[in-house]
């Protein structure tokens, strides 16, 4: 890359107004409710400019995941090059990766990105099928954990990373410390997964906490709410805002769009991601 390639990547192409550019490494979802699709989608709502490198393909409806096709490393790599070498990037965001050697792959191009990675530690799908094998959970610890500006897991997620086990808030906040230590520099821990009348998500960093609190709402339509969670977050972050602005953005955007679900499938259904453009 030339010095003036270079100048105008960090600039966005040489626009002065900052686009909040983010760069997905994420699985597509067929069905258009998580994945590679819900992440664009909130990036978008949220103000921010999304580009992509697709670490597999799903055959996925709101009935479950049919099908798993991973891409080959070098595509990977290549996908997320296109996009670091022209269009740069303000802040990564990275989904289902599926297996250590495209975790070990992603780990190398956070590092060339050099900006704010927002990890989502996806390891199962909204119907239960599993997105990535035992084996690459312990090279998410190693290489993603510490890499996070921000890491989103559900309890689940957080139970497999750290073993501690996380059924109420309290074990929320063991499991978000036990993270930070692993090198999370922010830990958001989702409360969808814990029992009770309320979801509660908390907000962890070295520095303290900050809990977001709300009346749980009884409906299956949730399929892509981490995904579009993590995204939202992303933009936020690529758009320059403080953490504690962005997760509250994000998650306040999530809550509508849950809300204002469409109904669509027969089983886990996909969010309103379009809804602000609606009122």
């Amino acid at each position: 890359m030339s010095p003036d390639q270079e100048d105008a990547r960090r600039a966005g192409g040489g626009s002065v107004r900052r686009l909040g550019r983010v760069l997905i490494l994420a699985g597509s979802d067929s069905g258009g409710g998580a994945g590679i699709q819900a992440d664009i989608k909130a990036v978008t709502m949220m103000g921010g400019y999304a580009a992509t490198a697709i670490t597999a393909i799903t055959v996925q409806n709101t009935l479950g995941v049919h099908g798993v096709h991973p891409l080959p490393l070098d595509l990977i790599q290549a996908q997320a090059r296109a996009v670091l070498d022209d269009i740069g990037t303000d802040a990564v965001k990275t989904g289902m990766l599926g297996s250590v050697e495209v975790v070990e792959t992603v780990a190398a191009l956070l590092d060339e990105a050099q900006a704010p990675a927002v990890v989502d530690p996806v390891m199962v799908a909204k119907g239960g099928a599993a997105l990535l094998p035992d084996a690459a959970v312990e090279a998410v610890k190693a290489l993603m954990i510490p890499r996070a500006a921000l890491l989103t897991p559900n309890a689940p997620e957080a139970e497999a990373l750290t073993g501690v086990a996380v059924h109420d808030l309290d074990g929320q906040r063991r499991a978000g410390e036990a993270l930070l230590r692993l090198g999370a520099r922010a830990v958001l821990m989702k409360g969808g997964h814990v029992p009770g009348p309320a979801v509660i998500d908390v907000l962890m960093t070295t520095d303290g906490e900050t809990v977001l609190e709300a009346e749980r709402v009884d409906t299956r339509h949730t399929h892509g709410t981490g995904c579009t969670l993590a995204s939202a977050c992303a933009a936020g972050l690529a758009l320059g805002r403080p953490l504690e602005v962005a997760v509250a953005e994000a998650w306040a955007y999530v809550g509508e769009a849950i809300r204002r679900a469409p109904g669509l499938g027969g089983g886990h259904g996909p969010l309103d991601y379009g809804w602000p453009v609606r009122g």
